[in-house]
């Protein structure tokens, strides 16, 4: 209630999107398993989409600053959710996956834009706050997963998802419309738009270099860096292989999938209202080492898990939910907060650059993996919240030499 502004029209309208993104990815592998798109097939579109996406992102920071925040999220919001929405309802064999891929990739440019057009004005101590009700309205989706799992069981996986893609469609479109109705530019925006009015792209563009080289001198955005790219690959697996190894090794039913988006988001709402309030003020080492270690016993157990264990892969997804809900919104935050504000929209932009580049790769290399053994992108994944931890913790030593305050 205490959002004013950009920042209330963008957490309010998010369950637009949250809802019907959370509907139809948990089985989106299926899908296109279904449509006859084979496990390598889906590391291959994984790879195309991130290979795209290093263009987009590449040119986010550029165009946020000439359109403005506003125009931009309103454009690429279109372009990279309404349109491969469409394609998805449609979609008939790996063909259509790659273009959805390729036109899903600008939402790279949204997430920059919107990011700033969230941020900028609003109070920096609300920003965890904010984050958190980003995922909250994400997770809404729990009351509504159900019905995805009993349509899917009456009237089979395609015909159910080609409907949840078209009601997508028009509960993103809708969110969309409204949002840019109600917000405004911000100041930073309407500042660099003025400055970069006369330039043209590529005279941007060559500020890049000393953008980069302000990277480089800034250990807290390295640190945050290592960190985005450990979360980036994880979540790359999980999202495509998650369900593929619940439905093709635990030979769990795609209809009975829906059980797990429920438990894992109800869990989710109620730490973001118990637990959240008393560990955002806290230093990010603790809760977001705990959130790694969650990570990780949550995929341990996944990987030895015998045929049909409903409830041990309940304990499993609820682990993961409990690591998710602690790493994420301050990780967020240390995004937010450890970049140069001046500069943050062309900055954000080379950190997205550099976790695509090399995040990229690792949709190939896990669908490999999966069609060897469906556990061993998840061995994969065990090493990075490893490595995740250890950043979080070296990021917490250098924070203490320089005397960063504690809730950074």
């Amino acid at each position: 209630m205490e959002l004013r502004g950009n920042a209330r029209a963008c957490v309010y309208t998010e369950p637009l999107w949250g809802i019907p993104f959370n509907l139809y990815s948990p089985y989106f592998s299926v899908y296109m398993l279904a449509l006859g798109v084979t496990d390598t097939q889906i590391g291959l579109i994984a790879s195309i989409g991130f290979f795209f996406q290093v263009i987009t992102a590449l040119m986010s920071g550029v165009i946020s600053d000439k359109l403005g925040r506003k125009r931009t999220t309103l454009i690429f919001d279109l372009l990279s959710w309404s349109v491969p929405t469409l394609i998805w309802a449609v979609a008939q064999n790996f063909t259509y996956f790659v273009i959805a891929a390729i036109v899903n990739s600008m939402w790279r440019v949204t997430l920059n834009s919107w990011t700033c057009l969230m941020v900028e004005d609003a109070e920096p101590l609300q920003l965890v706050d904010m984050y958190a009700w980003v995922y909250i309205s994400g997770t809404m989706a729990v009351f509504f997963a159900p019905i995805a799992g009993i349509l899917i069981t009456q009237f089979s996986l395609v015909p159910t998802m080609r409907w949840l893609y078209l009601l997508a469609f028009f509960l993103m479109t809708t969110k969309i419309l409204v949002n840019n109705a109600f917000v405004t530019e911000t100041r930073v925006g309407a500042l660099r738009m003025q400055e970069s009015k006369h330039q043209s792209v590529f005279s941007v563009l060559n500020g890049y270099p000393a953008v980069l080289r302000q990277i480089l001198r800034t250990p807290a955005t390295l640190f945050t860096l290592g960190i985005m790219l450990a979360t980036s690959i994880t979540n790359m697996i999980g999202s495509n292989f998650w369900a593929v190894i619940v439905t093709q090794k635990l030979h769990i039913p795609a209809g009975d999938l829906a059980l797990y988006p429920f438990a894992r988001s109800a869990l989710m709402m109620l730490f973001f209202f118990v637990v959240q309030p008393r560990i955002k003020e806290m230093h990010y080492k603790k809760p977001m080492i705990a959130g790694f270690v969650c990570y990780l016993l949550s995929y341990v157990l996944l990987v030895l898990l015998p045929e049909k264990s409903y409830w041990l892969l309940l304990v499993s997804v609820l682990l993961e939910a409990s690591g998710f809900a602690m790493v994420g919104p301050l990780l967020d935050k240390m995004v937010v907060v450890t970049v140069n504000p001046q500069e943050r929209a062309r900055i954000l932009s080379i950190l997205y650059v550099v976790v695509i580049v090399l995040t990229s790769p690792f949709g190939w290399i896990a669908g490999t993996l999966s069609s060897i053994d469906r556990v061993l992108p998840f061995f994969l994944s065990m090493t990075l919240f490893v490595v995740g931890a250890i950043l979080t913790w070296r990021a917490a030593q250098w924070s203490e030499k320089v005397e960063v305050p504690a809730a950074i």
